[in-house]
């Protein structure tokens, strides 16, 4: 969701600070803008609809600015329409704020501001409007901001720039923020996410909620945390920044989602070699001893059929009792929570709003919490009382590719700790082939990406797209219709095989497709279901069994896969079939491939 970067310090703030919302352009936004003091010490403001190179346009040259405060926003609209106006920072004159998040008693809040003339249709200019009516009953910036703050429903972080002295307030809860120092510069920054201040920083810290992060040059220390009645704050946790994963350029592919697919073999190879060979080892070793009568699973998104498959997982290898949840659902459907129960969370970025509520629920009830992340350090990473890293990388794709591959695997072998088999060094290391041998699988899928290409030119004029699988590729259904509405923009639904004929099946005619898994388990119900559909005009495009006569014969569109001795990792070899041609559609109809409309990376509001 929205990026913040703010800086203090004699460097070139402007161009630090976009420098630092071009790392996280990844997560996905739809206008940017910048604040700064120049070197008259005027409050400037420039921002504009669309991506950076807009902004970038209108500032100009950067290494012409002499700014020594800046604060920095990429936006992903909630309230109000896409439009410079709309666009973060917003000033009075005085000050400049941006915001990370939703203020849910706003229209509220708004009314008791009759004075302020607000010129956005944003919830975040109605902090700004109390923080002003705070300065001009006499308080400080840092005081203003905890009395406005301490009045807002939600999850927010908001950032404030005094356009007087050039501090910088901060302040959050439940919504991601750090703020780093660089010492030998005199540098203070802070963010929405340590990515953008990894290679600057020589320390992070991560503020608790309702910790009020003062960024000032004339202060002892260059950031100063205090609580709410002004006392200085312990509630910080200090780190040494973690090596900065360099976002690297396309290389020979078109989009960065082609080459993150092409990434998967070689990250796949690297889950075995980290976690039963490597440092990892010891993080599954301190897992193995839990015994958790029934876990519970939530995650939204991609992450959520990640979480499915997992859970199947536990349940046919470990007889562990799981219940899979939309975390944006789960705590408000009050479920009952054991003494006994774990809590398995998990996300890519380790900042998703839902999921983290999940995480507070299950934590205050006293479960065990473990988050599967690929972002170390993340808010989720911190706040679980174990995480296992799927070490993915950066993904630059606002559409998830190599995490999802990463979680179910990752999640394998958490399976595999829990289990007996966890000492059996046979059993680890037939896990392990079969780790490897679906790298290599995907290596071949990979080289025969025409075959692909050519399905997708046949079929990406349909008006939609049905995806099916049975058992564990009903989430690869799932996960590969999201994957197509996600970059092409046409209306894509998964299902389990069998529930085509409680309903969906009205709405198949010769303008639909089926992309339907046909694995070597339940193979035959699954070809009557498909049966079903192409009776009723509908184009089949099928992912089945190579050398399987009745998936060819029921087939427009045949894709032969090998599924042998692949066992229960068949599903992350398939779904590699269904990223491609995703990928290949949406290439076909010209969308923005890595930078979908609408969407975000990391979903930090609920």
């Amino acid at each position: 969701m929205c990026g913040i970067v703010g800086h203090l310090g004699p460097a070139n703030s402007v161009q630090v600070v976009v420098e630092g919302l071009e790392r996280l352009e990844y997560r996905g936004y739809d206008s940017a803008g910048v604040s700064y003091l120049d070197q008259d010490g005027a409050l400037k403001i420039v921002k504009r609809e669309g991506k950076l190179d807009a902004l970038r346009a209108a500032l100009g040259p950067l290494s012409a600015f002499n700014a020594f405060s800046c604060i920095g926003h990429t936006r992903w609209a909630t309230h109000g329409e896409v439009s410079d106006a709309n666009s973060h920072p917003h000033t009075d004159g005085r000050i400049s704020v941006v915001h990370n998040g939703i203020i849910e008693n706003s229209e509220e809040l708004r009314a008791s501001v009759p004075g302020h003339r607000f010129r956005s249709g944003t919830d975040s200019e109605v902090f700004l409007a109390l923080v002003t009516k705070e300065r001009e009953a006499g308080r400080g910036l840092p005081e203003a901001v905890s009395a406005s703050f301490a009045r807002l429903e939600g999850n927010s972080a908001f950032v404030v720039l005094d356009g007087g002295t050039g501090d910088i307030v901060s302040v959050k809860r439940g919504a991601p923020l750090v703020c780093g120092i660089h010492e030998a510069g005199s540098e203070a920054l802070v963010s929405s996410d340590p990515y953008a201040l990894s290679h600057l920083a020589d320390k992070l810290y991560f503020p608790g909620d309702r910790v009020v992060c003062h960024l000032s040059a004339k202060n002892e220390n260059l950031v100063n945390f205090q609580e709410f009645d002004g006392q200085p704050s312990s509630r910080v946790l200090s780190r040494e920044p973690s090596p900065a994963q360099e976002s690297t350029d396309k290389g020979d592919f078109e989009h960065f989602m082609l080459k993150e697919i092409h990434e998967q073999p070689g990250l796949v190879r690297g889950v075995p070699a980290y976690y039963l060979e490597g440092e990892g080892l010891e993080r599954l070793e301190e897992l193995s001893s839990l015994a958790p009568g029934r876990v519970l699973v939530a995650a939204c998104g991609t992450a959520h059929y990640a979480g499915m498959l997992v859970a199947g997982f536990l349940e046919e290898f470990n007889r562990i009792p799981c219940v899979v949840d939309l975390a944006s659902e789960f705590r408000y459907r009050r479920p009952v929570l054991r003494a006994d129960d774990a809590a398995l969370l998990i996300s890519q970025s380790g900042e998703t709003a839902d999921t983290l509520a999940a995480r507070a629920l299950c934590g205050d009830h006293g479960l065990k919490t473990i988050c599967l992340i690929n972002v170390q350090d993340s808010t989720l990473h911190r706040e679980c009382d174990a995480g296992l890293v799927i070490r993915a990388g950066i993904e630059v794709g606002v559409a998830s590719t190599k995490a999802f591959t990463q979680q179910v695997l990752v999640g394998r072998l958490l399976s595999l700790c829990l289990s007996p088999g966890w000492r059996d060094a046979g059993e680890r290391a037939a896990l392990e082939g079969r780790i490897r041998l679906l790298a290599g699988r995907i290596d071949d899928l990979l080289r025969r990406s025409d075959e692909i290409q050519a399905v997708a030119a046949a079929i990406h004029r349909h008006v939609g797209f049905f995806f099916t699988g049975r058992g564990r590729y009903y989430p690869i259904a799932l996960e590969g219709a999201l994957k197509l509405k996600e970059i092409a923009y046409v209306h894509a639904e998964g299902y389990a095989s069998g529930e085509l004929k409680h309903g969906p099946i009205a709405l198949i005619d010769d303008r639909m497709v089926n992309v339907a898994v046909v694995g070597p388990e339940l193979r035959a119900k699954t070809i009557s279901n498909i049966e079903e559909i192409k009776a009723r005009g509908g184009s089949i495009v099928c992912l089945g069994p190579r050398d399987d006569p009745p998936s060819r014969r029921v087939a427009d569109h045949f894709l032969p896969l090998d599924f042998e001795g692949l066992g229960e990792l068949a599903p992350l070899y398939v779904n590699v079939a269904n990223q491609l041609l995703a990928y290949h559609i949406a290439k076909n109809k010209g969308t923005d491939i890595d930078k979908p409309r609408n969407l975000a990376k990391s979903v930090t509001v609920e």
